[in-house]
This record gives C-alpha cells, structure tokens and sequence, in this order.
C-alpha cells in the first residue's frame, strides 16, 4: 500500500505600505508564490524597487500569483488608531485572497502580532527574508501608490504624486499653508501648525470610494 504525502503548505506572505504616512490610507497585501516556480530577481522589498520595476514586478505578480489586497482610510485611522486599521487591511487583504486560493500559513511582515482565521506567525523584516512577503509588500505599495496618484488629481496643492502622503518638506508645507484635506490623518498632524481654519470647500466635499 502506497504511503499518502501529507498536503503541502500554502504558505501567504502580508505586509502594508503606508502606515507611517501623514495623508492617505493604510493599505495591505497577500500573496502566495506559484508552487515550483522560482520568483524573479524583482520579487523583493518594494522598498528596494524603483517605481517603474515595481509596476513590472506586480504584473507579474498579477499573472502568476494569488493576491488580495485591503485598503482602509484615514477616518477610520483616526477614529481607532492605525494599529487596528493596520490588522483590518490585512484581514481585508486575506479575504480578498482567499477568494482565489486558501493558505494554510501566513507570515506577516514585523513584530506586530494581528487576529487571523489561520494559523501566523510574524517576522521582523520578513519583507527582505521571505519571498512571499516581498511580493505582498509590491502588492500592498504599488496599490497605495496608485490610489495617491488618483488622490494628486483631486489635491494638486498637496504633491501626493510625488511624495505619496509622507511627511517630506513639501508635503508639509502644503499643510501649513492650506491645511490638512479629508484625506489627511488629523491624529498625524498634531505638531504642524496651520495658517488656515480648515479644509478648501473642494476638500470638504471630497468622498473616498473605499471604506
């Protein structure tokens, strides 16, 4: 009688981009790497990537990967901390994943530990050490930095384009002058002090189109 091979594990790698920022969401990727195929050399730390490699990196991806990705905004930021829209971008992402392949195991990115329905355990620069956590971290940047190129259009003053909601000397100045817009995570403002009373009527009206 022949012996049965126990299933092979589908290992998930999660990572975020934008957690640090001062404007914008929070967004988190899943990945799981095809079975017997060796990532190429760009599945790496988006963080080592240039923008136009990463684009490269997530069509791949894209073509030959199960992936999800979760997207939380700056209310919900700033109404529960970014530790929880943190754990609820990676939820989100995981869902979205599994809706095209179940794990068995994820590997998230860090020293955080986050509620999942699987079993997971957490790895401090998993995104330089595990592939698949790489991968997510192309997920999760490339989706983030897409939707602040979307976000520029409505916000020229503010730069994201360039700087993609961080705190760099532009981006800053723009607050000062124009003050913070909806998009803007308000508990992240507190030291900078604005020559405004509030949003422009363009920003006040502004409704994201993800939760």
């Amino acid at each position: 009688m022949q012996k049965e091979e126990a299933p092979q594990a589908v290992i998930a790698g999660i990572d975020e981009a934008g957690r640090g920022a001062l404007a914008g969401p929070v967004v988190a990727g899943a990945c799981i790497l095809p079975a017997g195929i060796p990532p190429p050399r760009f599945i790496r730390d988006s963080k080592q990537l240039t923008p136009a490699i990463r684009e490269q990196a997530f069509a791949w991806i894209a073509a030959h990967c199960a992936f999800g990705y979760g997207i939380v905004q700056a209310t919900f930021i700033d109404s529960n901390g970014i530790l929880p829209a943190t754990e609820r971008a990676m939820q989100e992402a995981v869902v979205m994943l599994t809706t095209k392949k179940h794990p068995t195991y994820l590997l998230v990115d860090g020293r955080d530990t986050f509620w999942f329905d699987y079993p997971h355990s957490a790895i401090i620069n998993g995104d330089a050490l595990e592939p698949c956590i790489a991968a997510a971290s192309i997920v999760a940047k490339v989706t983030r930095d897409r939707l602040m190129i979307e976000l520029d259009s409505t916000f020229p003053m503010f730069g994201f384009a360039v700087h993609k909601g961080y705190g760099t000397p532009q981006h800053i100045a723009a607050i000062t002058t124009t003050g913070p817009s909806p998009v803007h995570r308000q508990t992240f403002l507190s030291s900078i002090q604005t020559t405004t009373s509030g949003p422009s009527q363009k920003a006040a009206a502004y409704t994201p189109d993800h939760a």
